[in-house]
């Protein structure tokens, strides 16, 4: 039996412009590793309704799960859950559900809920909450799309939310053997290794130090004896 999928959507002019640097990705990546959730494709958009829709669109269609980050706060250019309820044909207004959570919010700090704190209690009609117990803003889940905050902290904090509503199947487990010859000499026996272990994925990844080419070798898959075999053969063929 596979692994369930996952895609990722990444929201914002100020990753694509290099102003912010993506955490989020790196974060996810290791979360859905653990539960046996397959992270396939990452993609990064611009603050563009079509653009936004039409990614939402054919991920949802790829994958069995997708992860939003970015856009769902208080400014003008916050549009992501606008998008997302327009790629899914819904509605979308202040809900009462989340109007509670950020008047309870703000009322113990006595900061008003105005305008533009409101607007984060925008929601899709048949969308289910993501809780935040940060920053209160919650997030929303909506067919196989979850919709979280791009600052880290809050993001990380929508993930642990969400990863117990899902079903994973079996988690990812690697091995890394680290090689000192270039790769030229490791790429044919590494491809034959890889041919007698067609279900796990075997990876290199070069490196330089000191005048010295290298590698580390990685060998992944679900299967614990055959990643463990496999690793042992890399071990005995490149032994020094």
């Amino acid at each position: 039996m596979t692994n369930p999928t996952a895609a990722m959507l990444v929201i914002g002019d100020e990753i694509l412009s290099g102003r912010t640097r993506d955490a989020n990705m790196y974060h996810l990546a290791g979360q859905l590793t653990q539960i046996g959730i397959d992270l396939q494709e990452v993609r990064v958009v611009s603050d563009n309704p079509d653009a936004i829709i039409s990614a939402v669109r054919a991920l949802a269609n790829g994958f069995d799960h997708v992860f939003t980050s970015g856009g769902i706060g208080p400014t003008h250019d916050d549009i992501t859950a606008d998008c997302i309820a327009q790629a899914f044909g819904q509605s979308i207004d202040v809900r009462a559900d989340a109007r509670a959570i950020l008047a309870a919010h703000y009322a113990k700090s006595g900061t008003e809920l105005n305008q533009a704190r409101l607007r984060m209690a925008r929601i899709p009609q048949d969308a289910t909450l993501i809780e935040n117990p940060v920053s209160a803003a919650p997030g929303f889940t909506l067919g196989n799309v979850h919709v979280m905050a791009g600052v880290p902290s809050v993001f990380q904090a929508m993930v642990e939310s969400v990863l117990p509503t899902l079903t994973g199947g079996a988690p990812l487990i690697s091995a890394t053997i680290r090689v000192h010859r270039g790769e030229g000499d490791i790429a044919a026996p590494l491809a034959q290794l890889a041919s007698r272990f067609p279900m796990l994925s075997f990876g290199s990844y070069p490196f330089q130090k000191d005048g010295i080419y290298g590698a580390n070798l990685v060998v992944r898959g679900t299967d614990h004896d055959q990643v463990q075999d496999a690793s042992a053969q890399l071990t005995q063929m490149f032994a020094p």
